[in-house]
């Protein structure tokens, strides 16, 4: 296998990179091992050494070519195929597609990329029956004086980070000292800026000055896209580092639940409020309300309080979570379709969340509908098996609803993700929000016994695997993303198989959770990448165990953490070190997270937690009250806490908690 190596130089006027010869500087590259195997690379040492009498400054960057014929791409938690550069682009989102030719903006044939944008350490592509790619270190070290790549046995100073980059052009993936975002810098999804001229992102090498690093170089055969899992497996023990030590997993579920229970309830509205800041002016607590039935607010919060206060026998938060879930089983029901309205404001109940605007067709959402679903019956389950308690009406309602969706599904047996006001009659397909319909079809059948819906989830389940999971491109979970590549939808059909599984005892729904978890996990960083932003700099705060939730807003959020149950019914059916550890890096992540202590992360009392943690300086938007940039949110988000709460208390703490 050969590398491409070439530079661009800080200094010159062009952006172009040209051979090292032209900077006075060389290379070379020394196959030392392996086989190119995902479990054995080729081991890949390479010098660069500076010719010159002046000191040169500039990005290296190293380039591996395939046999290009129709590649897609896997740059984890960046690039998945082409991020859907086959699609039409003109919407108010944008994120970084890959098209060839000369495409207008977001697209582009070619990426560029620092490294802490990718959650593990390596840029990957499938093509024509095989892997291709190359990992290396995501930055480097200032160890005893020398520049050297960081592992994390390796103690040392962090220097400066590398990057990596993908060329649908060329054919080729990327390694980069020194990096570029090129040709944009996605900040979030309406937040883009142009390639910055080089800077303080350059590699340096002094006259006469060499440095050594190694690349591990990757060619093996495989049946689909699922083959980049091998490598990510091996990555992920090679860098893995772990979270920091938090909070005890009962003090942690008693910190959260309490801080939404204390701070976030808004008694007139029988609801949660979706953001709490606090008010300096007046001391007090500022609300924006948005409220909804679910995946922000409403049932995505108060079962895991509830299923909290169970855990804590705390009996007034068991009853506050209890008037919101009962408020929306009672008023929330649209008679003319026949599902809930998912948004309540100033006293109506309607279709027009926060998300509205910037939905593609108006509608109701199977994504929030199917997910209350789901939570209705989660805390009727936890209701009855903690406190003995029936809520027959609940089902009555999940009973009703249920159908609706289930009728909704065209030919391909898909469900849609947007249905019409007024029939209920599925609107909008070719999106993964859907599978939040097939969990909630699956949870209904493994509680109530009645299977008579089981063939047909088992077509639905083959759908999805087959058109979104086994290609690892499962896109449009999220009603404000534009259909990106995400990480939200995948967490609907890890449940759903879950309990396919539970029905049925078939294995292949094993296989199929493993693929599912398996990609969820490229979202999930394997090391804790080195934050130079406060607060989370100044703390210690870990990214590993955390997920990066779009392609399209690309900070890390915890609704990741809901599947920890998942996770463990997996690693209960099936002995696998891997999903065990992966597990337990979601958990202890969970538990660092949130303020253990007043305004630990800047803001906020015990128990606050935000859902946006910039794992890059290059996603930073909030700004401290001096204009200095912050890398999380100082706000207090129920649904956030949420998420963290339901991994923590539920089957899991049964055989984890004392």
């Amino acid at each position: 296998m050969e590398l491409i190596v070439t530079a661009r130089s800080k200094y010159q006027e062009d952006i172009e990179y040209t051979v090292l010869d032209r900077h006075e500087l060389s290379s070379s590259v020394e196959i030392t091992g392996g086989n190119g195997s995902a479990k054995q690379p080729f081991q890949a040492v390479v010098r660069i050494r500076n010719l010159g009498s002046l000191a040169w400054a500039g990005v290296i960057h190293l380039e591996l070519p395939f046999a290009k014929v129709n590649p897609r791409f896997f740059l984890p938690a960046f690039m998945y195929g082409r991020n859907r550069g086959e699609a039409p682009q003109n919407v108010p989102n944008e994120f970084p597609r890959l098209r060839e030719g000369n495409p207008s903006r977001p697209s582009s044939p070619w990426w560029m990329v620092r490294s802490d944008r990718l959650s593990h350490p390596a840029a990957l592509v499938y093509d024509t029956g095989k892997i291709y790619g190359l990992c290396a270190s995501p930055y480097f070290i200032n160890k005893n004086g020398v520049k050297a790549q960081w592992k994390p046995e390796l103690s040392g100073e962090f220097c400066q980070y590398g990057g990596f980059t993908c060329s649908l052009a060329k054919g080729t993936v990327g390694y980069t000292l020194g990096y570029e975002n090129a040709p944009l810098l996605f900040i979030k999804s309406r937040l883009v800026k142009e390639r910055a001229p080089l800077d303080e992102n350059c590699f340096e090498l002094a006259a006469a000055e060499s440095v050594e690093f190694t690349i591990d170089l990757y060619e093996y055969e495989a049946e689909s896209e699922l083959g980049i899992n091998t490598v990510l497996e091996d990555i992920y023990y090679r860098y893995h580092q772990p979270p920091r030590q938090g909070s005890d997993i009962r003090t942690a579920a008693a910190d959260l639940s309490k801080a939404i229970y204390q701070y976030a309830w808004l008694p007139e509205e029988r609801s949660y409020s979706t953001f709490v800041y606090e008010d300096k002016e007046t001391g007090g607590y500022r609300y924006n309300k948005i409220i909804s039935i679910s995946w922000t607010d409403g049932l995505s919060v108060a079962t895991p309080v509830l299923m909290a206060a169970l855990r804590l026998e705390d009996e007034p938060m068991r009853e506050q979570a209890l008037s919101c879930i009962e408020n929306i089983i009672e008023n929330s029901l649209n008679p003319a379709s026949g599902l809930p309205y998912e948004a309540y404001q100033d006293g109506k109940w309607s279709v027009a969340g926060w998300w509205f605007d910037g939905m593609r067709t108006p509608g109701h959402s199977a994504y929030l509908c199917a997910q209350a679903m789901f939570y209705i019956m989660k805390a009727y389950e936890f209701e009855k098996r903690i406190k003995n308690c029936l809520h027959e009406d609940w089902m009555v309602f999940v009973k009703k609803v249920l159908p609706v969706l289930e009728k909704s599904k065209n030919s391909d047996d898909e469900y849609p993700t947007i249905l019409s006001e007024r029939t209920g009659a599925g609107l909008e397909y070719d999106s993964f929000s859907g599978t939040w319909c097939m969990a909630a079809m699956a949870y209904y059948s493994w509680l109530t016994g009645d299977r008579s819906h089981l063939d047909s989830l088992k077509r639905s389940e083959k759908h999805y695997y087959e058109t979104y999971v086994k290609r690892m491109e499962c896109y449009g979970a999220p009603l404000d993303a534009d259909k990106a590549v995400d990480s939200e939808g995948i967490l609907a059909y890890i449940k759903a198989v879950r309990f396919l599984h539970a029905l049925t005892g078939d294995e292949l729904y094993l296989d199929h959770m493993r693929d599912a978890i398996n990609y969820e996990f490229t979202f999930k960083f394997a090391y804790n990448s080195p934050v130079k932003v406060p607060p989370l700099s100044t703390i210690g705060w870990s990214s590993c165990g955390g997920s990066v939730t779009s392609v399209a807003n690309p900070h890390i959020h915890p609704m990741s953490s809901n599947v920890v149950d998942e996770l463990y019914y997996y690693v209960q059916q099936r002995e696998d070190p891997y999903v065990l550890q992966r597990m337990l890096d979601t958990v202890g992540w969970g538990c660092q997270t949130y303020n253990r202590f007043d305004k630990e992360f800047g803001h906020g009392l015990t128990g606050w937690m935000s859902e946006r943690f910039c794992h890059s300086e290059g996603l930073v938007t909030e700004t401290y009250s001096d204009g200095s940039p912050a890398s999380t949110w100082f706000c207090l988000m129920p649904w956030a806490g949420g998420s963290v709460i339901e991994g923590l208390v539920g089957d899991y703490w049964e055989s984890n908690v004392k």
